[in-house]
């Protein structure tokens, strides 16, 4: 995938483009530009509208994922056509309650790695709350609580968080930036980095809010053992 015509990648606080239609599969359209995310890495995609500029027909958005190595749109009506001008908007309160997990996840698995050594087995994001599974071999209701609170206490005192490129070499000289337990990546001349100043650092191709105070506050909901060495926490932002 071309990176620069991924917009979020480098901001994830765009709402709207103008864009054109490069081509079309039924309701199933790629865009010369876009914004909205490809569901993928435990992110559910966005959803939002396509209007056609020339007569302000709406198209729902319903579905974005990679297929080809394109972004495509899945969208409610099939009558779009290739060179058609077009407005993206998201569903930006939708994207928005993403970010926050997201820029959560990476806050809590830096804790939970510094305290234990654990990885990423899994993880989802939802709307209400989300989960992280984890390589953890002994089970601990009050870790995670402790955990939980370590991060509450660090979004308070706030940081940046920053995205940037760097080069296939540069990433593989620290295997550190890879928090997926056996998932470390090969097949990118770049990868994006996210990083949580002071805090945090990883590859990572999610959307993230600008700064932790962003975020609120986490709130533990609960842990199950799901196995040998496998532990899932669920949490939610309130």
């Amino acid at each position: 995938m071309d990176k620069e015509k991924i917009l979020y990648l480098k901001d994830a606080c765009l709402k709207e483009i103008e864009t054109e239609v490069k081509s079309v599969n039924g309701k199933y359209v790629v865009l010369g530009k876009t914004i909205f995310y490809a569901t993928g890495g435990g992110q559910p995609c966005d959803t939002g509208k396509i209007i056609r500029i020339k007569d302000n027909k709406e198209f729902n958005v319903v579905f974005v994922g990679v297929f080809n190595n394109e972004v495509s749109h899945e969208v409610d009506l099939d009558e779009l056509q290739k060179g058609d001008k077009v407005k993206c908007i998201l569903n930006w309160e939708r994207r928005y309650i993403f970010m926050k997990y997201h820029t959560a996840m990476h806050l809590l698995i830096s804790i939970i790695n510094k305290h234990s050594g654990a990885l990423i087995t899994g993880n989802q994001i939802g709307e209400d709350k989300s989960r992280l599974d984890l390589n953890l071999e002994n089970f601990s209701k009050e870790d995670f609580i402790k955990w939980i609170d370590e991060a509450n206490e660090i979004i308070k005192k706030d940081a940046m968080v920053k995205n940037y490129f760097i080069s296939k070499e540069d990433a593989m000289k620290n295997p550190s930036l890879f928090k997926l337990k056996d998932k470390l990546p090969k097949d990118l001349e770049e990868y994006r980095i996210t990083e949580v100043e002071g805090v945090d650092i990883q590859a990572d191709g999610g959307t993230h809010v600008n700064s932790l105070k962003e975020i609120g506050r986490l709130e533990f909901l609960k842990a199950e053992n799901k196995g040998k060495n496998n532990r899932r926490v669920y949490f939610r932002v309130v």
